[in-house]
């Protein structure tokens, strides 16, 4: 199969010398890539941390590295519109919203915490004033980032570039029971037309994760085993959906 798979984490920018982003470091994505190139399969991984891959296969692999959401978006976009793709893993902690203004309280207007509301020590209004620069500068008493929630590059992969291969989303929640996870994630896996879900607390990220639906259930996997058993179920699932 060509399998492309997504990993790591995004950077959403400030300016140009800072920005927003998560803790993810792609491991994960690196460790699923590099095992369905050793099932020989053809494998494209798009990156935030190629220094995850310490020694990159020479056949059947291409590894392009991203850093900004603005990257992986396009990187995403060139290579599942080829169309040569059997299977999409997207891994990747992709960030939910994109700075969109940095602001300074005008002279006079300041917000209060206590009731969460901003005030003017003048008779008009509360205003804010745009900071935005190639590089904010350090002087103002506080500043206010007004982010913009950022497409869903998952939704984008069938509904906006028309993929027809195997789907596979990642999911993430933290202070959740078990049972509520597998219930949002099975949500969010129809929502986005995906085939399968991988679903895991921040709690218990290290230890294990679920992958389902096999055979109508997800399946408790430790994490070490997590990489064979969801090439397993890629492999096999054509041929538990043939009509034979």
């Amino acid at each position: 199969m060509n399998i492309l798979v997504t990993a790591g984490n995004t950077l959403v920018p400030i300016d140009r010398v800072r920005g927003i982003t998560n803790i993810f470091t792609g491991r994960t994505g690196a460790r699923i890539a590099l095992h369905a190139q050793e099932r020989g399969h053809t494998v494209t991984l798009l990156t935030s941390h190629p220094e995850t891959v310490e020694s990159p296969p020479r056949e059947h692999w291409t590894m392009l590295p991203y850093r900004t959401f603005d990257d992986l978006q396009n990187l995403m976009r060139v290579q599942v519109m080829k169309g040569s793709l059997d299977v999409v893993i997207h891994c990747a902690a992709v960030s939910d919203y994109l700075v969109d203004g940095v602001y300074a309280p005008a002279a006079g207007t300041r917000f209060d915490p206590q009731n969460g509301r901003w005030e003017s020590e003048d008779a008009v209004d509360p205003a804010l004033v745009d900071r935005a620069a190639g590089k904010v500068k350090s002087d103002e008493p506080e500043l206010w980032l007004r982010l913009a929630r950022a497409p869903k590059l998952i939704d984008c992969i069938r509904r906006d570039w028309g993929f027809r291969g195997l789907l596979v989303k990642f999911k993430l929640e933290v202070g959740v029971s078990d049972e509520q996870l597998l219930a949002v994630a099975e949500r969010s896996r129809q929502h986005s037309a995906a085939d399968f879900m991988v679903a895991n607390s921040l709690e218990g990220a290290n230890a294990y994760a679920f992958l389902g639906p096999l055979d109508g259930r997800y399946e408790c996997i430790a994490r070490p085993k997590l990489a064979e058993r969801l090439l397993i179920a890629l492999e096999e699932y054509p041929r538990k959906h043939s009509d034979g």
